[in-house]
């Protein structure tokens, strides 16, 4: 292997008190009432507008009528607040250390807003690591599709063949397939083993350090 794409949200970092809590403030401040953590975890991986739909129908906004308030609101709490709370999972940073070794090329893909998953990249891994980062923007379908996979093996260099997608969800089980790469799907994120079974997932992985015997 001479590339490694990884989601952010549930795979590199835990960012789950920061989504919370920046869904909470935007509820909060929007009059409505407040979302578990355990409905937010089962809310993300979807984007930020996916994201807020469910934390609206969940606190009595069933039609979604005040959804673009709520993406607005929720926009400018997030910007601030992206990395509240955020670390990387035990073992990450050593992973990372050991691929940059073995000369592994590292990528971010993430349904995060792009400026927010570069910000959460630069804060917790700094600018050395990761030698590109692409986040959810206008002109680029989120995942499952796979153009930003794509997109991401053209600026690498590398073949599909020559690349691992690394991923906590059913969504990166799914982004994996259409883009034609080989998918590890790694269990402690955001879903449960059962459920990444149940989305196809092939691979599964309990530690990072279990990745190397797959570079």
């Amino acid at each position: 292997m001479r590339g490694c794409i990884f989601d952010l949200d549930g795979t590199l970092t835990d960012t789950l008190d920061s989504l919370t809590y920046s869904v909470n403030l935007t509820l909060e401040e929007m009059g409505l009432p407040r979302i578990t953590e355990e409905q937010c975890r089962l809310f993300v991986g979807n984007g930020a507008r996916y994201l807020m739909e469910k934390a609206l129908k969940a606190s009595g906004d069933a039609n979604l009528s005040r959804i673009e308030e709520g993406m607005a609101v929720y926009g400018r709490i997030f910007s601030a607040n992206c990395t509240y709370h955020v670390t990387p999972y035990k073992g990450i940073l050593e992973l990372l250390e050991q691929l940059k070794v073995r000369g592994i090329k590292l990528a971010v893909l993430s349904n995060k807003p792009h400026g927010q998953t570069v910000d959460v990249v630069k804060q917790i891994f700094g600018e050395n690591v990761f030698d590109y980062v692409q986040g959810q923007c206008e002109n680029l379908a989120r995942k499952p599709d796979p153009s930003g996979v794509w997109k991401l093996l053209e600026e690498m260099g590398i073949s599909r063949e020559e690349c691992l997608y690394v991923g906590d969800s059913e969504v990166d089980v799914k982004t994996a397939e259409a883009a034609g790469v080989q998918e590890i799907a790694v269990t402690w994120g955001f879903r449960d083993r059962v459920s990444l079974e149940k989305a196809g997932a092939m691979t599964l992985i309990d530690s990072p350090r279990e990745l190397l015997a797959y570079v």
